[in-house]
């Protein structure tokens, strides 16, 4: 039986690559923090975040757009937001 082909999105796609990049970002600016211990809280509050995205993205290469990569980006951006007004970068 022949593979179905995925879905592709090329506006998610951008959307994708611009979470990449933030998630690049952010992580470098959690690992330039000095004091180990600032620097794991904000690790630990992050994960959220990393999660969603890695998700994200493993599930678009997999299956393609459809509404579950599409509820994991809400998720993303919702994670992002929440860990943007928690803590200061």
């Amino acid at each position: 039986m022949a593979k179905r082909r995925r879905k592709l999105s090329p506006e998610l796609e951008k959307k994708i690559s611009l979470a990449k990049k933030q998630i690049e970002l952010i992580t470098a600016i959690i690992h330039d923090i000095y004091e180990d211990d600032i620097q794991e809280e904000y690790k630990s509050a992050f994960l959220p975040v990393m999660s969603a995205y890695l998700s994200l993205e493993q599930m678009y290469k997999e299956v393609g757009f459809n509404d579950d990569t599409s509820s994991l980006h809400e998720l993303y951006l919702t994670n992002l937001d929440k860990f943007k007004n928690e803590y200061e970068l």
